[in-house]
């Protein structure tokens, strides 16, 4: 192995040897005693099922806005989306960064606490690891690379931390995702995590990451690569030996473009 490798996947951590929708007024009681009761809470499922469809109906035509919208206003549009719940708790919406006009698109699951307090993807030691794993590219961020997430907002679960986004916020956040691809065109999409996998391809959310790797997958018509999330090579450091095969795949794609 070459000396230039050794420091390209030295940057990554790693030696020269490799080893759906909401479902309304369920529960109700199917005897209650009180017709008036029942009543009542039909009226209200029926209020609750008013509201819900109203709002997929707001969305769906600002999802016909969308395909008209250049990157400013879409940018804005993210910024100050009420789509779903999670712009309640948000400091800040983080819509990606990067070069307009990339070749490489690498998407990940949500904004974190680090980047919800300072509005951009992949910042702190999951960043700082994305940041190697570019350079052991010749990238960089701004560099022909773009890089975003599948919602904009970050989740947080009622212990404070950081949780999955539940497959509603997916739908409600996947329509900005899928103009930024539209506009930025890239030759490859990196897949980092298997939300991000499941939520381009449109799996089941326990689908196993496992077996969705080690093959080119395809999103509308774009070679998608899936590999490993930063976060998760943190904690098991073993595998970024995987994440380089998968990296080495989406540059011969790149390369063969």
């Amino acid at each position: 192995m070459n000396l230039d490798k050794v420091n390209k996947l030295q940057h990554m951590g790693l030696g020269p040897v490799w080893v759906r929708r909401h479902v309304v007024a369920a529960g109700i009681a199917a005897s209650t005693g009180s017709g008036a009761a029942s009543d009542q809470a039909l009226d209200t499922g029926s209020a609750i099922g008013a509201d819900a469809v109203a709002a997929r109906a707001s969305n769906d035509q600002q999802d016909t806005a969308l395909a008209a919208m250049d990157w400013d206003v879409l940018e804005a549009s993210i910024r100050e989306c009420t789509r779903c719940g999670l712009c309640e708790g948000r400091k800040h919406s983080v819509p990606g960064v990067g070069d307009r006009a990339a070749r490489w698109l690498f998407v990940g699951e949500g904004p974190g606490r680090n980047e919800d307090l300072q509005g951009e993807p992949f910042v702190g030691p999951a960043g700082k690891l994305l940041d190697n794993m570019l350079r052991a590219l010749d990238l960089a961020r701004g560099k022909d690379t773009y890089i975003a997430n599948i919602v904009k907002c970050r989740p947080v679960g009622t212990d404070g931390r950081d949780r999955p986004p539940t497959p509603d916020e997916v739908d409600a956040c996947m329509p900005y995702l899928r103009r930024q691809i539209a506009l930025i065109q890239p030759q490859v999409i990196i897949a980092l995590g298997k939300t991000a996998a499941v939520s381009l391809l449109g799996l089941p959310a326990d689908t196993a990451l496992a077996g969705l790797r080690g093959e080119p997958r395809d999103f509308n018509g774009i070679p998608l690569v899936i590999t490993y999330h930063p976060a998760y090579l943190l904690r098991q450091p073993t595998d970024k030996a995987k994440t380089w095969r998968d990296l080495c795949l989406a540059k011969h794609i790149i390369d063969g473009a």
